[in-house]
C-alpha cells in the first residue's frame, strides 16, 4: 500500500497516521539483519517492548514488567538505514496492569516515505521494589 500525502483529490482520511505518541526513534543497522538482509523481527519487537515499557513507567509512576504481547503481525520489512519510529497509546488501565497499543513505523532510508511495519498490544504489570504487583496510581 503506497501512502500518498493528502491533496484536494485524495482526502486526508485516506492517509494513515500513527496512533499515539512517538516514544522511541532509532536507526536499523547492519548488525540487526537476518540472512535475507532484512532487520530481525526480534529487534523490532525489542524496540516496541522498550517503547511500551517507557510509556508504562511514565503512567504507572514506577517499575513495570512485560507480561504478554497480543497478536503481533509484521506488515512490511524494515531495512538497514530505515529510521524505526515507535508510537504508544494506552488502551486500558486495570488495578495493576496496563494494556498499551504499540505501532512501529519505518521512515525509509533517504526518502520521505513512512510505512507502518507492525503493531501489537503489550500488557505490562506495575511492580514494586520486590517485583510484586502493585496498584497503578490514579491519574492526577
Amino acid at each position: 500500500m503506497n501512502q500518498q500525502p493528502a491533496t484536494s483529490e485524495t482526502p486526508a482520511k485516506d492517509v494513515q497516521e500513527p496512533r499515539g505518541a512517538l516514544t522511541v526513534r532509532t536507526v536499523a543497522m547492519p548488525a540487526d539483519t537476518n540472512a535475507n538482509g532484512d532487520i530481525f523481527g526480534g529487534w523490532v519487537l525489542s524496540q516496541m517492548d522498550m517503547a511500551g515499557g517507557i510509556r508504562g513507567v511514565e503512567r504507572a509512576k514506577g517499575r513495570v514488567a512485560t507480561v504478554a504481547v497480543d497478536a503481533m503481525t509484521f506488515i512490511r520489512p524494515v531495512h538497514v538505514g530505515d529510521v524505526l519510529c515507535v508510537y504508544t497509546d494506552i488502551d486500558r488501565i486495570g488495578r495493576t496492569s496496563l494494556r498499551i497499543h504499540v505501532e512501529a513505523w519505518a521512515m525509509r532510508f533517504m526518502t520521505d516515505t513512512r510505512e507502518k511495519v507492525t503493531e501489537a498490544a503489550f500488557i505490562f504489570v506495575a511492580i514494586d521494589e520486590d517485583g510484586k504487583p502493585r496498584p497503578v496510581p490514579a491519574e492526577g
